[in-house]
């Protein structure tokens, strides 16, 4: 197996916390939505400071690798790509923070697509997973990071295929008033661009590991 780490292995164990805590902040977001359109808001309200916690925590981590990475890097050279990619993953975690306040914030009223949006959660949340997988793949196991982009690509598409059926429900069957239709319709492009973001994530990845083996 490929390792980018040295023997000390205290880098390793530093990053594989970082991703534990986007992963988890992932599952939180995920609960909490379900628990927004089950309107259960006191449960969504903890899953909501959780995922503000974990952010913080992912924060203080990646701050703690920047400065491990001169001290600790097996390869030199490879020390920008792996700045850049923990950059983009927390990225993803930012974008989950920010979407959970906002539904804090302005409330939607999801009447109607309550179902479909939270399928559209739970393939963005696995498109993260999947994200996740990648990154730890490239640290550790190269062989297995082309399967692992592979299934991020597919839950992007598929992200896309029930944002679009969603948003023409809400402009084609729907009576409700223009303002409202594009309110509903922001959120759900939120959620789709943390696919899209898990996606790009997943691209870095491809092209540094092609890096790491020529």
């Amino acid at each position: 197996m490929l390792t980018i780490f040295n023997k000390t292995k205290v880098l390793e164990v530093k990053i594989d916390a970082f991703l534990d805590t986007v992963l988890e902040a992932a599952f939180e977001f995920r609960v909490g939505i379900e628990y927004y359109l089950k309107e259960t808001y006191d449960s969504f309200n903890i899953r909501k400071d959780t995922v503000d916690r974990l952010e913080g925590k992912a924060d203080k981590l990646r701050r703690e690798i920047e400065n491990a990475l001169y001290l600790e890097m097996l390869l030199p050279e490879s020390r920008g790509d792996v700045l850049a990619l923990l950059e983009t993953t927390d990225d993803v975690l930012n974008a989950l923070a920010d979407m959970i306040v906002d539904f804090s914030i302005e409330r939607p009223v999801l009447k109607d697509i309550k179902e479909d949006f939270l399928s559209l959660t739970d393939v963005c949340t696995k498109a993260v997973e999947e994200m996740i997988a990648t990154v730890r793949a490239y640290f550790k196991d190269l062989v297995s990071v082309r399967n692992h982009i592979i299934k991020v690509m597919f839950l992007e598409k598929e992200s896309d295929k029930i944002g679009e059926r969603i948003k023409k429900h809400i402009f084609n069957k729907t009576n409700w008033e223009l303002s409202k239709k594009i309110h509903l319709t922001t959120f759900v492009k939120y959620l789709q661009g943390i696919a899209d973001k898990a996606e790009d994530v997943a691209d870095r990845v491809s092209i540094y590991a092609i890096k790491r083996t020529e």
